[in-house]
């Protein structure tokens, strides 16, 4: 088959560009011939089809028509119609599988493709389809409120607590709604139970949605099975976005207390900040990491913490964490449980005041794990060739 995987970044930016540019190797291995559709932007290490890319925009663009140029993608999808069309008629691909394109790409893709007659595949990494802030959050609390009434983004200034921006992601909303995407998208495919649950209560007709898990890539498989695992330090980790949706302040303000070290991985709105308050030898700020670096990280500590309070879809740190054999200390909330059901020295939690003892209790049981267990389980249940079966199931059976 001929496949384009489209997706608004690509280079190893965030979880869903990391699914693309494994997902395109995956496929490219089985004997389908792929292309790939993104914005223009000078990190993209796939950029054989630069020439048919959407031109960057950004909505903190300095000038005014740079502004208006963003304002048009969101709202329109303007800039997209004439490249990306030329791309399909060239390549004349069987499935178009979309990714994260809202905003600097745009729904108009799964349009144009479903128009030419193309299947469309559409892998969720986020419940932008079912709340126009993304995050299901509302004053740091989970919220449902534009499930089924999309002008809670206005009333409730959702989007970055800034009216503007709010009106934006509601128009957004509202032009590219339910009735269109699921008309023109074949199969969602939603990387947990939970979010195809909610997909559900957002109106999406369920015959469209499936559950299928991300896989973990072949360079992270590479890794874990060149390092044997060794004895690991006294020392659990964090690794993912500084942010507020992320939980991450609130396992800071924990671990400061404690005695433990714990490594933290990433970087984001909150980073200075946070670097300021929480400054000890034992909390150690690692930045960015590339992916050999979290993976060493990984296979060294005892243990992982998931301490978002958003709804988390199918988180990469997870999968890797496990691949691993690092157990996870995770909330219980979104899609995590039903990463961690199918082992006993996971464990979750519901309030932050659970934390200090829960931690305590990991490490205790850090020694008696049977990590080598645990990372042969996961390698198979998180396998790109298990992923790709089910891929193809959904593909040959729409």
């Amino acid at each position: 088959m001929k496949i384009l995987l489209v997706n608004k970044f690509l280079y190893p930016r965030g979880g869903d560009c990391i699914y693309t540019l494994n997902l395109g190797r995956l496929l490219c291995e089985a004997g389908h011939t792929v292309r790939f559709y993104a914005m223009d932007y000078p990190e993209n290490i796939q950029d054989k089809d630069k020439p048919f890319f959407a031109k960057e925009i950004s909505l903190s663009s300095a000038g005014l028509s740079g502004r208006v140029e963003a304002v048009n993608r969101i709202l329109w999808g303007k800039g997209i119609n004439q490249g990306f069309g030329r791309l399909l008629d060239e390549f004349e691909p069987d499935i178009v599988h979309l990714n994260n394109i809202h905003s600097y790409l745009s729904p108009v893709v799964a349009k144009l493709a479903h128009e030419r007659g193309i299947k469309v595949i559409w892998t969720l990494h986020d419940y932008k389809l079912i709340c126009p802030s993304y995050a299901c959050l509302y004053k740091g609390k989970t919220c449902e409120a534009c499930f089924t009434q999309k002008r809670n983004v206005l009333l409730r200034k959702c989007m970055k607590n800034n009216l503007l921006a709010s009106i934006l992601a509601w128009g957004e909303a509202i032009n590219w709604n339910k009735t269109k995407l699921s008309e023109w998208t074949d199969c969602f495919i939603c990387p947990s139970r939970f979010m195809a649950k909610k997909m559900q209560q957002g109106g999406y007709p369920e015959n469209k949605l499936q559950v299928i898990y991300n896989f973990i890539g072949e360079e992270q498989v590479r890794c874990i099975l060149n390092n044997p695992d060794s004895e690991r330090e006294q020392a659990y980790t964090y690794i993912g976005r500084l942010s507020e949706e992320k939980g991450i302040e609130s396992l800071l303000k924990i671990a400061v207390r404690l005695p433990y070290k714990l490594y933290i991985a990433g970087t984001g709105p909150l980073e200075d900040e946070l670097i300021r308050k929480y400054a000890a030898d034992h909390i150690v700020f690692l930045g960015h990491l590339s992916t050999e670096s979290t993976m060493e990280l990984l296979m060294k500590v005892s243990f992982t913490v998931v301490p978002s309070v958003c709804y988390e879809n199918n988180p990469l740190t997870i999968i890797e964490s496990l691949c691993c054999g690092t157990p996870v200390l995770g909330r219980n909330t979104g899609g995590i449980p039903e990463l961690l059901e199918t082992n006993s020295c996971n464990r979750l939690y519901i309030q932050d005041v659970e934390l200090p003892a829960l931690i305590t209790e990991m490490f205790d049981m850090a020694d008696s794990a049977n990590r080598n267990e645990l990372s042969a389980a996961s390698l198979h249940r998180f396998s790109g060739g298990q992923y790709y079966q089910k891929w193809l199931e959904v593909v040959e059976g729409e």
